[in-house]
């Protein structure tokens, strides 16, 4: 099942150190099929409140999600981003093809 990287980034300082991250991210990424399915453009508010950018990086499942995000190539190149941008990151499971909203009642 696909899983996802998704950041909600509140604040992000353009700078050296996030030109770097941006362009040493895809070699952290290509060894897991990790590749970007939402890359922060404005989006559309219908409810509520939205700052910031989202970010999605769709992975084939939470092993290689967790196995990207824990690599010693990925964590080289973190602080780059940490230092600069504050935010939320989190793992999370797709669904199956097919889904109903109503799946998530079956417990």
């Amino acid at each position: 099942m696909t899983a996802y990287a998704i950041a909600h980034l509140h604040r992000t300082e353009v700078g050296p150190e996030i030109t770097e991250y941006l362009e040493r991210i895809q070699d952290t990424l290509d060894p897991f099929s990790g590749r970007f399915v939402i890359h922060g453009p404005p989006a559309e508010v219908l409810e509520g409140a939205w700052p910031g950018a989202l970010i999605a990086i769709s992975f084939p499942g939470m092993a290689e999600a967790r196995a990207w995000y824990d690599s010693p190539a990925y964590r080289e190149i973190l602080p780059l981003r940490t230092r600069n941008a504050d935010g939320d990151t989190i793992l999370i499971d797709g669904v199956p093809e097919g889904h109903l909203a109503t799946d998530v009642l079956k417990g």
